[in-house]
């Protein structure tokens, strides 16, 4: 999938993936798609509810090895 941006949060634990997300989002226009890179396991679940809780669409997550990618997409 096609970002405009991303964020490397690997080795960073909850909250911090989340948070660096929400800042990358703040600078981004509606429709525009975030990858977010991860090693917390706990970030599947962190950005399904952050993306409940915010409004933007998580398009897609997914893993490779140890490593969690999120995609979402700025509402």
């Amino acid at each position: 999938m096609d970002a405009q941006k991303e964020v490397d949060a690997r080795g960073l634990n909850c909250p911090l993936p989340i948070l660096k997300a929400k800042k990358a989002l703040a600078d981004m226009r509606s429709g525009e798609v975030l990858k977010v890179l991860a090693t917390d396991p706990g970030s599947v679940r962190d950005f399904q509810a952050f993306a409940r809780q915010t409004g933007n669409e998580l398009v897609e997550q997914a893993q490779a090895n140890d490593e969690f990618i999120h995609f979402l997409r700025r509402r």
